[in-house]
């Protein structure tokens, strides 16, 4: 009995520390084309990765998936857009606050600094930077 009252105190301790970040879950981007799901990285939980989970044209005019045609790394051309590694490696300054991770563009091929950050009406401002210009997005919950 007092093993199974230990490990409740322990489980209820470590909770908070597990506790979903507001910013994780489903955004869409601003144009509505697109929606991505954002959750700790896979192996990595100290960090926040997002992958596309939805697309409003998931299909080419072949009828194919949309596929990454503009990276630059030619053997990932071929991969489809949907469930494709989105935003990643964003560290945590404060609750609701992310820092340091890359966003890529796949109709441009580009990856850019970025942050986000959760604003007061509950949508998210996501700001990818090149050098000192940074632009920012405003996505909102589905």
């Amino acid at each position: 009995m007092r093993h199974l009252l230990v490990a409740a105190v322990l489980a209820c301790a470590a909770s908070p520390a597990l506790a979903a970040d507001p910013v994780e879950g489903d955004w869409l981007t601003p144009s509505g084309s697109a929606k991505v799901r954002i959750a700790p990285c896979q192996g990595r939980p100290d960090r926040l990765c997002g992958a596309i989970v939805w697309l409003k044209d998931a299909l080419d005019r072949a009828g194919q998936p949309v596929r990454d045609t503009a990276n630059p790394d030619p053997a990932l051309r071929g991969r489809p857009v949907l469930g494709l590694p989105f935003i990643r490696d964003f560290r945590r300054v404060e609750t609701a606050r992310w820092t340091g991770g890359k966003i890529y563009d796949p109709q441009t091929g580009k990856t850019y600094d970025s942050r986000l950050r959760l604003n007061p009406d509950g949508t998210l401002k996501l700001e990818g930077c090149v050098l000192v210009v940074c632009q920012a997005q405003t996505w909102r919950r589905p």
